[in-house]
Order: structure tokens, then sequence, then C-alpha cells
């Protein structure tokens, strides 16, 4: 197999260029993987292993946590899902943090557009460090958070919860979302060590005391530990910037399911069953696909969707003037680009361009 090489600093936000229209598709291949991969699994697995898969996936009822407030649902069959990638540290995760970070995180926000006809798609990523306002929330145990300005977007998870990201979502691009997935990234280490391993290559040294991930330039066979420990990495990379840290997950997104591909799953039900529990142990829904067939069901109407045709798409944000370490969402760019999704029509070119990043996305 041949692996792909880690992220050129110069994917920096200060430093635009580099390869992203490559990550872009990179992105896109592991929502629409993972969704198959449970679609495959599904139909190859006995009703009672079924059963026990469907009882991993833990749900939220985002309706229910919400309430009335929230925009309109989209007047057409296009489809509107927020995708959060959350690396907690608490837990039995605790015992995998090898490094000096607490707490549970959002550390990767995607917005995932089906249009109507369902035959494309676009992601718009929210940058972690986007200065917004948190809208008024109510907690898992019925207590409620004040609004608040000016908040750090990946706070909103670890200090509220799930529900009230989902609601700033909302709020701040008038979109409703449909439906809610979140991937625990520390679930993946048992999912690794179920396939025996993903290969990965970097082009330079990568020593981070924070995550604990020491490699040499070259091709290494990641376990499950060294997985995690890879895509927490942003230290020892590029210059410390979070979208070194975001270049390291998406390269091991795509090895990993270069790896899952290799495997003949539909040859072997035992191992189709340890990854796909694995996999859905991470897992983390709106109720509307909390279960296995919910999901498949889902997968199904992505059918028509050509992952290489997907794209990504960064909301266009500039640096704070307060806060140079702060991006906010630059207008009327960002404006013009939740317009288009919630009008389910095509996003024009210059609403992908974003100050932060030199004007291109």
């Amino acid at each position: 197999m041949t692996t792909p090489a880690v992220e050129s600093p110069s994917t920096s936000p200060r430093s635009p260029g580099g390869d992203a229209p490559r990550r872009r598709r990179r992105t896109g291949r592991w929502i629409l993987l993972t969704l198959t991969l449970l679609l495959v699994v599904g139909a190859g697995t006995a009703y009672w292993l079924y059963q026990d898969l469907d009882g991993n996936i833990k749900d939220i009822d985002i309706d229910r946590a919400i309430g009335d407030d929230r925009p309109e649902k989209l007047p057409t069959s296009g489809q509107n899902i927020l995708i959060l990638g959350s690396d907690s540290r608490a837990g039995a995760n605790a015992a995998l943090n090898t490094g000096k970070v607490a707490g549970a995180r959002s550390d990767t926000a995607l917005v995932m557009h089906i249009p109507e006809g369902r035959t494309e798609a676009v992601a718009i990523s929210i940058p972690r460090d986007t200065l917004v306002t948190r809208p008024e929330c109510a907690r898992s145990d019925g207590s409620t958070v004040a609004s608040a300005r000016r908040v750090m977007f990946n706070s909103i998870y670890s200090q509220v919860g799930p529900a009230c990201v989902v609601k700033t979502v909302e709020q701040m691009s008038g979109v409703r979302m449909d439906h809610y997935v979140e991937v625990d990234f520390a679930g993946f280490k048992g999912l690794v060590d179920a396939i025996g391993g993903v290969t990965v290559t970097v082009d330079r040294d990568i020593h981070d005391t924070s995550s604990g991930l020491d490699l040499t330039a070259g091709t290494h066979r990641l376990d499950g530990t060294q997985a995690l420990q890879f895509v927490r990495t942003r230290h020892g990379i590029g210059d410390g910037s979070d979208l070194g840290r975001i270049g390291l997950q998406q390269q091991f997104m795509l090895a990993l399911l270069s790896e899952i591909k290799k495997q003949d799953l539909l040859g072997s039900p035992a191992k189709a069953y340890r990854i796909a529990d694995q996999l859905t142990a991470a897992l983390t829904t709106d109720s509307g696909l909390a279960s296995l067939t919910k999901l498949s069901e889902f997968g199904r109407s992505l059918n028509g969707v050509d992952p290489s045709t997907m794209e990504t798409i960064m909301l266009p944000v500039a640096y704070d003037k307060a806060d140079p370490n702060r991006v906010v969402a630059a207008e009327p760019q960002a404006s013009t680009l939740w317009k288009a999704v919630r009008t389910d029509s095509e996003i024009p070119e210059s609403a992908k361009k974003s100050p932060a990043t030199g004007g291109s996305s």
C-alpha cells in the first residue's frame, strides 16, 4: 500500500497553499466510507451480534435538548449533519493520556451539507479557535448556562455539552442540523488494534512531549496507543499550529480506511465483528441515527454521492483584532456561505475566500 506523507507546514493558517484540495477529498472519503463500512458489516452480521453492536452506539436526543429554538428544516430533501471529532481524556481514556492535556474537547467540526437529490456533498469545517456567541443552553442535568459572547468554539463541548454545540452552529449559521454524529478519537485505539495496526509515512522526525509521540522520518506501523498519540499531536510538526494536527488526523484517517479496505471483512465474519464493535463503540449520534439499521439506511441514501467530488470548505475566518491567536467569522463571506446552504444552492466562489489563509480557503 502506498501511504500518504505528512502534510507540509505550508498548510499553516499563516502560510496559504499546500495540499488543501487533497485534504478536502480525504475528509469526504472518511465520512462516506465510515458509513459504507457500517452498511457492509451490518449486512453480514448475525442478528444477535447486530443487536450487540446496536447497543454500542450512544445517542443524544437533540430535539428534546434544544427545544423549539431552532431554524426551520430545509423545504427540500437536502440534509445537514454536524460531525464532531471529539477527544475525550476522561474515564477509561484517561489511561491513554500519556501527555499533559486533560478534559474532553471537540477537536474537529464539520457541517456536512447534502443538497437535494443526494448526488453530491460539501463539508464546511469550523476552526476550533473561532470566537463565537454561545446561546443560552441547557446542560444534561437540566441546569441552564447563560449566553456568552467571544467564546472559543471548541470550549462549548467540554463546558456545556454536544447539544449546545449543535445549537451554537444552528444560530451562527441559520441552518438546522438534521443529524449529529460524534466520533471519539480515543475509541480508535481499539479499532486500530483490531485490524492489526495502521501504516503511516512521515517525512520528518516528530517528537511531541505533549502527546507522547516519538517517530523518526520514514514508514511506521502504529498500534492503537501510537495511533492515538498521532492524532493528538500538534506541537511536534510544522509551526505547532492547529492545522498541523488536523493534517495528521486526516492522514491517519486515510491510512486507516486503506487498511480496512485491505481486510477481508465479508470473508471473515469474526474480524468484521471485532472491527464493527470498536467502530460503533466510538460513535455517538442523534436519536434518529442511533442504530445500525438507521445508519445503514442513511448510508444507502448517500449511494449517489461520489466521494472524489466532495469538497471541504473552511468557514471563512479572519484573525481577531484583539487576540491574533483567535479567529472570527469573516464577513460578508460567512453569511453568503450559510445562505447558500440554507437555500440548498451552489456556494459562490467568493464565499470560500478566507482572509486568515491569504484569501482562499
